[in-house]
């Protein structure tokens, strides 16, 4: 069984197109450690530390609401736009009559993704979603409450842009449809390798959310969860994200804490994922009168520098080692192209990883480089990031920079060798459902949501903002934010003085 949204769509009630609380009940963290080991991975590269035993309720998670999440009901919001709950009296027995009783052999598989906006009239709700994350833009303690009005604002600012962009690509996302038929092509292979396994799709920031999802996962009675991230690599602001998102709501629901589940964070080095990007490399390279004259390149999804070397995120070294794999089997077919790794998608002022994309593709083409094949390694599905932003921008920019013939290799979407993987790192890892840690040769270990996250966010240390959004002293960045706080503060002023009829601007001024 494929998971679909059984909550109301978009189009079919804007009232609930934007699914934001901003009254989440946040708790203080407290860690009890016992029986800390260490953990091997990738042979002696790194030395992790764990705990069997960690209850943390860490502070600072996305405070975005779950349409289906027991003992909430919606109330209207200022926005038509916007939903927020409030927690209603329980009704007794009330998770026992909404699900089925859980079998310890009903195996689920849990695939998660960021999600996207299924029409024009989604981009600017899916916009809120993503940017009242608290992982995506950080704030300052004292000013945290302003996060859902700096949220619509941004996200009324973007959506004219992003419109456009989805409009050049068919008026939405492709994303949710290919998710969905990738859950039902591994369901399938799953199957026929006599295993009754369901399948679920989970998104970050649009339907059908990962709440959802759990939800049906609960009614479904699955005792055995394996979750997969649709990211090859692991990073912490994707996998991290959603990751970080399931511990919480794991700690929030009795039952939930009953199922027995690991994680494949990242999956970049398998055989047969590597073995399909090289066949999809190959069959694109076929279109070149010159093979061997075509620049690889490489367009990767970039993050902020400051996730690597403050946080510690795995993503650079673990798209390095992919490329490197790619590579390696691409010549062991008898191809020795060069070939290039850039990061695509970089946002503000902060400084990503480099290269960058589109100044790599300025540089190839002012070194003399003629024809190029894109290769988008960090997409397992077509999107506006391949579709747009490679397929028209980049190819265009390419073009403008003396590049005269151009290829793109098409994501991996449904390819068989790569479900056929999936299901196998699936079977792989069912074993190890409940355990400590499992086997693999990646950067980032196999195991349960808590311990991993607890490898590397130990102390809950709050992450760099990929954005720079705040920056104290006399600085450009200080000047903006003055500037926009004080807009906003005179905003709620003025909202308050209509809503109470008090001219509270006058007597603040009249203070001595």
């Amino acid at each position: 069984m494929v998971l679909r949204s059984h909550a109301p769509t978009p189009d079919a009630c804007c009232s609930c197109s934007t699914r934001v609380s901003n009254e989440r009940r946040v708790t203080q963290p407290s860690i009890a450690h016992r029986e800390r080991c260490s953990v091997d991975v990738a042979g002696t590269r790194h030395r992790l530390s764990f705990s069997h035993h960690s209850i943390v309720s860490p502070s600072g998670f996305p405070a975005r609401p779950r349409s289906q999440r027991r003992g909430m009901s919606a109330v209207p919001a200022v926005s038509s736009d916007i939903v927020r709950f409030q927690r209603q009296p329980e009704a007794p027995n009330d998770t026992a009559s909404s699900s089925t009783p859980v079998s310890t052999d009903k195996v689920g598989v849990l695939l998660l993704n960021l999600g996207g906006p299924d029409s024009l009239e989604d981009v600017q709700p899916f916009l809120y979603n993503l940017f009242a994350d608290p992982e995506i833009i950080r704030l300052p303690k004292p000013v945290k409450f302003l996060q859902p009005f700096l949220a619509q604002a941004i996200s009324m600012s973007r959506a004219p842009k992003s419109s456009e962009g989805y409009k050049a690509i068919g008026g939405g996302s492709p994303l949710r449809k290919i998710t969905e038929d990738q859950a039902v092509a591994l369901e399938k292979v799953l199957r026929s390798k006599g295993h009754d396994a369901n399948v679920y799709v989970g998104m970050r920031y649009w339907h059908p959310y990962t709440e959802e999802a759990l939800e049906q996962i609960k009614r479904d009675g699955v005792g055995r969860l394996v979750i997969l991230p649709l990211y090859p690599q692991f990073s912490i602001s994707t996998s991290g994200s959603s990751l970080r998102l399931l511990e919480q709501l794991f700690k929030e629901d009795s039952k939930l804490q009953k199922l027995k589940h690991t994680v494949i964070p990242s999956w970049y080095q398998r055989k047969g994922y590597v073995n399909a990007m090289v066949d999809l490399m190959v069959a694109e390279l076929q279109k070149f009168p010159n093979k061997q004259g075509v620049e690889i390149f490489f367009s990767a999804h970039g993050v902020p520098k400051s996730y690597v070397e403050e946080a510690g995120d795995p993503y650079k070294e673990e798209m390095e080692e992919c490329v490197n794999l790619i590579m390696t089997e691409f010549k062991q077919r008898g191809y020795s192209n060069h070939h290039t790794l850039a990061y695509q998608s970089r946002v503000g002022p902060a400084e990503w990883l480099k290269p960058y994309t589109d100044d790599s593709i300025r540089h190839l083409g002012q070194s003399g480089v003629k024809s190029m094949l894109a290769v988008p390694i960090s997409f397992v599905s077509e999107h506006i990031e391949t579709l747009e932003e490679i397929d028209m921008e980049y190819r265009e920019l390419a073009e403008e920079s003396g590049i005269k013939q151009w290829g793109r290799v098409p994501a991996l979407n449904t390819n068989q060798a790569f479900i056929d993987d999936l299901a196998e790192a699936v079977l792989e890892a069912l074993p190890y459902v409940g355990q400590l840690v499992g086997p693999g040769d990646a950067l980032v270990p196999m195991g349960e949501l808590e311990t991993l996250l607890e490898a590397y966010d130990r102390e809950r240390r709050a992450l760099p903002s990929p954005v720079v959004m705040w920056e104290w002293g006399w600085t450009k960045s200080a000047e903006t934010w003055n500037g926009r706080l004080a807009m906003v503060a005179i905003f709620v002023i003025l909202l308050l003085e209509v809503t109470t009829g008090q001219s509270i601007l006058k007597n603040v001024l009249d203070i001595e």
